[in-house]
């Protein structure tokens, strides 16, 4: 199928770039999953850029997790590991000298710390730990020191046999939420999934009210394996056992892959949940009796990407943008965007915009006007002059009270299979900059070997906090705060 997107810019002809600004570098014999974090690790007063990348799978990377100069792309360090550094990075300072450090996760088990100013490696997880056989880890969120060494410890999520067939039930180990030290990587608890099935799925993790205790969503099953849906406690991973895990939701054909969101959508003020199930299923849940809220089914889709929320609609309930695959994995060729409405669950907004891609839209208010837009990156296919298909990536503004979709990037060359861009003010000019990768070869889009990362200055004004500027949201953590 062939595709050629044409998008008419009217609503924000006012979009500038700052050149001297803007950048962008390539990377050759490598490629990107992970979505961009930043923090500032040289001291200069822009925030640097921090990702994951790799080669094809089980390959290992000499620059496995790169850190680069947000002032013009030039590599701060780099480090290597012996497969694909899929996530997206947490930032802590963990060595006291007031600068972020680096936690990152990714296949074959890959799990560490990184020094964000030198990028020497703090530590790195003992895959002989505890006689299991470990997978690849997701994302991590910071949760209360647990080992009493003065540091905030780890959250996170570790599963998913590769060397299974895709549908084979037997040959598939449970997954684990893990507690981790933050300071030496060591492992502090371990509890398996309920329903003994596989975890693909990062944890979204919030305090309770009391602050005694943390609330944890997380998901089983995979693409081709039916899940559970949970809600557990910190305390019960500690103890390790979380069989008593409360049941949100079950997928009998497929599992839950991306992470949820903590967000307020009753008015109570108590966080409810809002999650998709790869079965092209978007679910909500009562934060504080776990009753359903809505369920919006989107047919003939399937959802590895996460949820984009924001104010879409004229009312004070928060709303969910989400992009879902067409098809049946593993053949996934178009995307398909809908808006759902965070009060009443009716679908206010649907469009098909580009080819398969597991990027999460960011969200901004870009007229400070109480209605956000949406940013999504979109793969497209234009001709050449041989009349030869060549695959590009754009990025697109969605003006949900207008229905109007606006191209903001020319074409660039390749296209971006799953990394989110991060929208934000890397040096504090009070402009909007947007971060963004993709791969560079025009032919096929699940290639490893060749990709760029740009940085996009613009004279668009920030008018009022980013709070869905990344994956997982402006704060990593899957946590919408409506303050």
């Amino acid at each position: 199928m062939t595709f050629f997107l044409i998008f008419v810019v009217t609503h924000f002809h006012c979009y500038e770039v700052l050149a001297q600004k803007s950048w962008s570098v390539k990377y050759k014999g490598m490629g990107t999953f992970s979505s961009p974090r930043v923090s500032d690790l040289n001291g200069d007063g822009i925030l640097d850029v921090i990702f994951g990348a790799g080669r094809e799978e089980f390959q290992a990377c000499d620059s496995a997790v790169i850190a680069v100069d947000g002032r013009d792309g030039t590599m701060l360090w780099h480090v290597g590991a012996k497969d694909q550094i899929f996530g997206s990075a947490s930032l802590k300072d963990l060595t006291g000298d007031g600068v972020d450090d680096v936690i990152i996760n990714g296949r074959s088990a890959e799990f560490m710390a990184i020094n964000g100013k030198t990028g020497k490696v703090i530590w790195r997880f003992n895959k002989k730990t505890d006689k299991e056989n470990w997978y690849a880890f997701y994302n991590a969120q910071f949760i209360k020191d647990q080992n009493n060494d003065g540091i905030e410890d780890i959250l996170v999520s570790n599963g998913g046999n590769v060397w299974a067939a895709p549908h084979e039930t037997k040959d598939r180990p449970p997954g684990y939420l893990l507690v981790i030290s933050a300071k030496d990587g060591k492992l502090i608890a371990k509890a398996s999934s309920p329903d003994k099935s596989e975890i693909y799925m990062s944890v979204s993790a919030i305090p309770t009210r009391d602050s005694s205790d943390y609330k944890i969503i997380f998901g089983t099953g995979g693409e081709t394996v039916g899940g559970h849906l949970y809600v557990t406690s910190l305390s019960s991973v500690l103890k390790g056992d979380i069989s008593d895990a409360v049941l949100l939701d079950s997928s009998p054909k497929n599992g839950y892959v991306a992470p949820a969101v903590w967000i307020d959508i009753n008015g109570d003020n108590v966080e409810d949940i809002v999650a998709n199930a790869v079965e092209g299923k978007l679910v909500a849940f009562d934060g504080k009796n776990y009753k359903p809220i809505w369920s919006v089914k989107v047919p003939d889709t399937e959802a590895y990407s996460s949820i984009a929320p924001g104010y879409f609609t004229e009312d004070s309930i928060p709303d969910f943008f989400v992009s879902y695959a067409v098809g049946v994995w593993p053949k996934l060729e178009w995307s398909r965007q809908v808006m759902v409405n965070g009060a009443t669950g009716n679908t206010e907004f649907i469009d098909s915009l580009g080819f398969y891609q597991t990027s999460t839209p960011v969200v901004i208010d870009l007229e400070g006007d109480g209605r956000d837009e949406a940013l999504l990156s979109v793969n497209i296919h234009i001709y050449d002059q041989f009349n030869r298909q060549t695959l590009n990536n754009i990025l697109v503004i969605l003006d949900f009270k207008t229905k109007e979709v606006t191209q903001i990037t020319e074409p660039n060359k390749g296209g971006n299979i799953s990394t989110t861009p991060w929208i934000g003010d890397l040096d504090g000019d009070g402009l909007l900059d947007i971060v963004y990768c993709h791969g560079t070869n025009v032919r096929k889009s699940y290639t490893f070997d060749g990709m760029q990362v740009n940085r996009i200055a613009t004279q668009i004004p920030i008018k009022k906090k980013i709070k869905w500027g990344s994956y997982m949201g402006s704060n990593y953590d899957g946590v919408f705060d409506k303050n």
